[in-house]
């Protein structure tokens, strides 16, 4: 048997099961990702020693490596030619958010080894965030495009996480141009990324 006919044959031979795959990696890779980034936050308040490879970045990067996988499927999806319109869409920017997450935290790794502690604002992290938004947006467009189908339970989630994660860059964003009148004592949270500003 050619591995053609036993790729068509299994589970990613059929795209509705693909697309699926695609869409609820691409929303609990995301999520994984925040809530691990808050957890380092945490570890940065207790001032716990700061290097690359942490508890909380590995499972950081446990949730870059879920949402990459969303990416491969997605590839294949597209590959196969058997996606077209918001769905193809969708998937694109998981692929897209899931690359630019990649580059990100090859950078994030570059920076600790040369500058060591880093904080919420650095050249690394609102790339990494930015790949977040663009593939949490693909799992809306993806799950808007199944909301027929079971997954329709999902899409609160993926809409809801969309939202935070925008909302989150944009608050970075705003720490880079605003930070002598946020960083202030109630973001001591975010100290050391306002330090490095």
């Amino acid at each position: 048997m050619k591995l053609n006919q036993i790729l068509s044959n299994s589970i990613f031979g059929k795209s509705g099961t693909m697309v699926s795959l695609v869409s609820i990696l691409a929303v609990i890779g995301p999520i994984v990702i925040v809530s691990a980034g808050f957890w380092d936050a945490i570890s940065h308040l207790q001032q716990e020693p700061e290097f690359f490879w942490s508890p909380s970045h590995i499972v950081v990067y446990f949730g870059v490596a879920i949402t990459a996988c969303a990416a491969i499927v997605g590839c294949i999806l597209l590959f196969k030619k058997s996606v077209r319109g918001s769905l193809k869409t969708g998937i694109n920017l998981v692929i897209i958010g899931s690359v630019i997450q990649i580059i990100a935290g090859f950078g994030d790794s570059l920076s600790h080894d040369l500058f060591g502690i880093d904080g919420l604002i650095s050249w690394s992290h609102q790339p990494l965030e930015f790949g977040l938004v663009l593939a949490s947006l693909g799992s809306v467009l993806i799950l808007k495009n199944r909301e027929y189908t079971k997954l329709k339970t999902f899409l609160p989630f993926s809409i809801t996480a969309f939202l935070f994660f925008t909302t989150w860059l944009i608050f970075n964003l705003v720490l880079v141009f605003g930070h002598t009148v946020q960083c202030i004592q109630i973001y001591e949270i975010f100290a050391s990324g306002c330090s490095i500003l």
